[in-house]
């Protein structure tokens, strides 16, 4: 996991001086804290930032492939790479264990559909002489924004790092890419890849199996999605809520690493740090717990905002406690497996209980899994990323996602039990009151959810809220908090990039 930063001449001839590569990396040093690099041309350059996690002291970026007419700058993992790897090498000569020189060389032998060879979570820029080439993972868990100014196309991890050079900043969309001879490629639908799996599954084997099937299914895809996502030269753990969804990857993350360390946060009220003590003792893990009070909470909700580049107030309430455990878990780990998107495949929220119709169900599970990159997914990255640890979610596995969205709706909201058919289908791996453990907001179960709540309605008056509320762009804020949290937003962020913000309800706030 890393940061990357660069730019590249759309036209030829430009006088006026690009803005320091090194500049825009200053500000995502948090990204990458063990290494820095840079490679610029005449035309292009290249900034990286590195957290290093596979071949720790050769995966120096930006990297090159043979002869030097390709430079690469890489965020993200390819679970895939070394089966990768082992078609490249009668090919290629490899200095590197990383997948990010797989990523350069499987560009060389196949374009820029090379994107479709990788499993995993990605955004990257790849300098090809006089071309440029960018892409991102299909559901976005990698960040990307880019911005044009002054005939250059600038690129970043995050928003803050394009903010020196303008305001007029758009998010790089997911499972896309973009290339300068060839313009613009969707290379993966989530509703397109929904519909294939469904004609597959009403038209195959799959015709109608039973409720044990899809459990064994479930069971086996979540498995694999697991032990792929160990992969790493530095130690691995869990963010440990004592919810069902990060309480499965535990376990399964225990069959593998006998010291696997679990973290977990909470206020002195809330409900999370007791339920993960019990899985951790049920599972046998080294377990770190912090628990944290109000006054704290005040204290670091300016740097979070910051880190989050979000005022959203559903967005705001988790990221706290996720900043907090990431905090935690930094002196331990640098790579942890979190639970997100077990919610959006497998109907997690109660809202969805309200929904009678199997098919609308259905179209609203995709809404959400869609629209993950600007919610919990951008949650997990930069909470993380704050401390320099990289978050992995094996819920969003490619193959578990097809086998999720084969399920029959019916299957996932079960007699008034959400996310039914995961339960089932892990029967027996944890003690049940976690298993059938009601699901739970983030933020109520670490116990600070209504803390801002409360506070902001002590400090704005009615008055205050409609007229600030409307803010410029014709966004409407939802609630005193939400205008707590755009106060301190502003301190960082211009209106004008609000813009690039993805604004939605979050489904944790219905």
């Amino acid at each position: 996991m890393c940061g990357i930063a660069g730019y590249f001449d759309m036209e030829r001839t430009i006088s006026q001086n690009p803005i320091s590569v090194a500049a825009m990396l200053e500000r995502l040093r948090h990204r990458g804290p063990d290494d820095f690099g840079v490679w610029q041309s005449k035309r292009a350059a290249l900034g990286h930032t590195r957290l290093s996690i596979i071949d720790v002291p050769g995966g120096h970026q930006p990297i090159a492939n043979e002869d030097g007419s390709i430079h690469i700058v890489y965020n993200g993992e390819i679970y895939n790479f070394q089966s990768l790897r082992a078609t490249l090498v009668s090919r290629h000569r490899l200095r590197t264990r990383t997948d990010t020189e797989v990523v350069i060389h499987c560009y060389e032998d196949h374009g820029p559909d090379c994107v479709k060879l990788f499993d995993g979570m990605f955004a990257f820029a790849l300098v090809d002489g006089d071309e440029l080439f960018l892409a991102r993972d299909p559901l976005g868990v990698k960040p990307l924004y880019y911005a044009i100014s002054d005939g250059r196309l600038y690129f970043a991890s995050e928003i803050k790092a394009l903010l020196p050079i303008t305001t007029d900043i758009v998010e790089f969309p997911p499972g896309h890419w973009f290339h300068t001879k060839l313009g613009w490629t969707k290379y993966f639908d989530l509703p397109g890849f929904a519909w294939t799996v469904h004609r597959a599954a009403a038209g195959g084997t799959m015709n109608s199996p039973g409720e044990a099937w899809w459990a064994a299914a479930v069971r086996e895809a979540l498995k694999a999605a697991v032990e792929k996502r160990l992969i790493a030269d530095v130690p691995v753990g869990v963010f440990l809520s004592g919810g069902l969804d990060s309480s499965l990857i535990a376990a399964l993350m225990k069959q593998h690493i006998p010291t696997l360390h679990s973290f977990s946060v909470g206020t002195a009220q809330g409900q999370d740090p007791l339920y993960a003590r019990r899985v951790a003792e049920y599972l046998g893990t080294v377990h770190h717990e912090y628990i944290y009070t109000e006054a704290e909470m005040l204290t670091i909700l300016p740097t979070v905002i910051y880190h989050l580049e979000s005022f959203d107030f559903a967005l705001v309430r988790s990221a706290i406690a996720n900043y907090l455990v990431a905090r935690l878990a930094r002196d331990f780990v640098k790579v942890v497996l979190v639970g997100e998107g077990a919610d959006e495949l497998f109907g997690g929220y109660h809202y969805l209980k309200e929904i009678p119709d199997e098919e609308r169900l259905r179209r609203e599970l995709l809404v959400i899994t869609s629209r993950l990159h600007n919610s919990n997914l951008q949650r997990v990255d930069r909470m993380t990323m704050a401390h320099g640890i990289e978050g992995r979610e094996p819920y969003l596995d490619v193959e578990l996602i097809k086998t999720a969205l084969a399920i029959p709706p019916a299957l996932k909201q079960h007699n008034g039990i959400e996310k039914y058919i995961v339960r089932r289908a892990f029967v027996g791996s944890l003690p049940d009151e976690i298993l059938w453990r009601e699901k739970e907001k983030f933020s109520r179960g670490a116990g600070s959810a209504l803390v801002f709540e409360q506070i902001a309605e002590r400090e704005i008056s009615d008055g205050e809220f409609e007229r600030e509320r409307h803010l410029p762009n014709g966004l409407t804020l939802r609630s005193k908090e939400e205008l707590y949290y755009y106060r301190i937003w502003r301190r960082f962020f211009p209106d004008s990039v609000i813009g690039c913000l993805s604004w939605t309800t979050r489904p944790e706030a219905r």
